[in-house]
């Protein structure tokens, strides 16, 4: 079998010789005694100090043969190029760039670990480019939400680009790397555009079908635009992500249907007062606690402009009204409890109170309501007596009553949850078709060039052969000529670089045939592009 032996010259490059012992094959893959030489561009050569073996260089291959000094065949320059492959030297051209996701979100760290890595709105042009300025990462964007905090990369190799993200989180956040990898998760490839798609259409959110993530998702294409680093393949990947969430939303209606205790209160109020809008009634929410902001926030997302809040206390009042600076809050104490729920059309309560708020007989003493005065209890003890529903005037709704409509709503958005599966696969295929797609693309502007090279070239010794006196009319024509005759003979290989079902040419078809137009034309495209992105980051990274 053939062996190698390598040694380091003083001009930097290696030559890697080829041996043979009693038993190599006659169908060694290059001829026994010949060498490789490879020859590493000084830029990177510092670089690689750290690692030797990660292949980091620029590198150019030759293959030489003692016994002769000249180039050898192609066959054999292949052949070398190919042993060199399978060398640690040609370790990133097995490699292709691929998307990562680097996350931790509710379901894998709690908020003292998300808190710390979540990064403010008016800083993530800057994430983004301190992101890609890490030597192996080319493209990037940040989702951070008070529930995830996800980082989506284009990187040139999983495994070095995991490691720098995560050294990266761990500088600007002050968590521990080991802390980070324990709560992180991470997906690559189908995988993390899979992921993206269900974040966007609320399946992987704590309500499930909410819709604030859709916003955030936007959000991040917005201040992704015109970023340098937020480009083809990750703005893509997340407007994708945004059809996505409106499709699920529009085709399954998933975020229909109270999923809260709270937010089901204020839906069913909605349901019974005159013209099912706030607008028109007089609110008051008993309780500023957690269940009374929540009833708050709900009834702000329905259009409620005006409301009473009772509360022991208006420190918590004062901090709900900042909150919402446009919805008018008046704070009363909890003295003023009756004379407030006489003023009163509807009245919500949430208080952790142990006795009644509100008994048949007080209710029977309020002033009459101009329609039947609704009364939603979602505390537990009850605050609100139940016989006060024997009043005419008055009907009361307590928590039994909710839950039931919130389970029913739990239980359709689940069976909605599945329908959303079906339409994310199929924008799953459709998304990778197309970021597959695009590996054809440096193909093709190689080819071009390539044709483009010869026509100007053999356009210059026709031109030269004819003369000075050729007139430039006649010089256009012959332009013209030599640029048609490319175009319709690139027509054919262009067409078959592009993925088009309705012909009947698919994606792996079209990979076959990127593959084959290198080989034909020697395009050399499967080791250049990484070559040529690793050295240029590691320009960058020496400036």
């Amino acid at each position: 079998m053939a062996v190698l032996s390598s040694s380091l010259l003083p001009d930097s490059s290696m030559i890697i010789n080829l041996h043979s012992n009693s038993t190599a094959s006659s169908s060694s893959v290059a001829p026994i005694g010949s060498r490789i030489r490879v020859d590493f561009k000084p830029l990177t050569v510092r670089s690689l100090s750290s690692d030797r073996r990660s292949g980091c260089g620029h590198v150019r291959c030759q293959a030489q043969s003692d016994s002769d000094p000249r180039s050898v065949s192609n066959s054999s320059s292949v052949s070398a190029l190919q042993m060199l492959k399978t060398s640690a030297a040609g370790r990133y051209t097995k490699e292709k760039s691929g998307i990562i996701v680097i996350g931790l979100s509710f379901h894998t760290a709690p908020v003292e670990i998300r808190e710390k890595l979540s990064i403010p709105e008016a800083d993530l042009p800057q994430a983004i480019s301190e992101l890609c300025a890490l030597n192996h990462i080319e493209e990037a964007a940040v989702l951070s939400t008070c529930n995830r905090m996800e980082i989506y990369v284009v990187s040139l190799s999983q495994h070095r680009g995991v490691k720098e993200v995560t050294e990266w989180m761990s500088k600007v956040s002050g968590v521990s790397v080991s802390d980070i990898r324990h709560h992180q998760f991470l997906l690559y490839e189908k995988e993390a555009t899979k992921h993206l798609f269900e974040v966007s259409a609320g399946l992987d959110s704590l309500v499930l079908g909410e819709g604030q993530i859709l916003s955030q998702v936007k959000h991040v294409v917005k201040v992704g635009q015109g970023v340098p680093g937020f480009d083809r393949k990750i703005s893509g990947l997340f407007k994708h992500a945004i059809t996505v969430g409106k499709r699920v939303r529009t085709e399954t209606n998933i975020s229909s249907g109270s999923v809260s205790v709270s937010s089901a209160a204020v839906e069913l109020a909605q349901m019974k007062i005159p013209e099912n809008s706030y607008a028109s009634v007089r609110v008051l929410v008993v309780g500023a606690g957690k269940m009374g902001k929540l009833v708050i926030k709900h009834l702000v997302a329905k259009g409620c402009k005006n409301m009473v809040v009772v509360n022991r206390s208006e420190d918590r009042v004062s901090a709900i009204r900042e909150e919402f600076k446009d919805v008018e809050i008046v704070y009363q104490p909890f003295s003023e409890l009756m004379p407030c729920a006489s003023n009163s059309d509807v009245v919500f309560t949430c208080t952790a109170s142990e006795t009644l708020l509100f008994t048949k007989d007080q209710v029977q003493t309020l002033s009459k309501a101009p329609t039947q005065r609704l009364f939603v209890d979602i505390s537990v003890p009850r605050n609100v007596e139940s016989c006060v529903s024997d009043l005419e005037t008055t009907r009361v709704y307590n928590v039994d009553d909710l839950k039931e409509v919130v389970e029913a709503n739990k239980k359709d958005r689940l069976r909605k949850a599945e329908e959303a599966q079906l339409i994310i696969s199929d924008e799953v295929r459709e998304f990778e078709a197309w970021k597959d797609s695009l590996e054809t693309v440096p193909t093709i502007k190689k080819l071009r060039a390539y044709a483009e090279r010869i026509r100007a070239s053999e356009m210059e010794k026709c031109l030269a052969k004819m003369g000075s006196d050729v007139s430039k009319k006649n010089q256009k024509a012959i332009h013209e000529l030599s640029k048609g005759i490319v175009n319709k003979l690139l027509h054919g290989p262009m067409q078959h670089l592009r993925c088009d079902e309705t012909e009947g040419r698919f994606l792996n078809e079209i990979i076959e045939n990127m593959h084959a137009l290198n080989r034909i034309f020697g395009l050399e495209m499967e080791i250049s592009i990484l070559e040529e992105k690793i050295r240029s980051k590691m320009e960058r990274s020496q400036v």
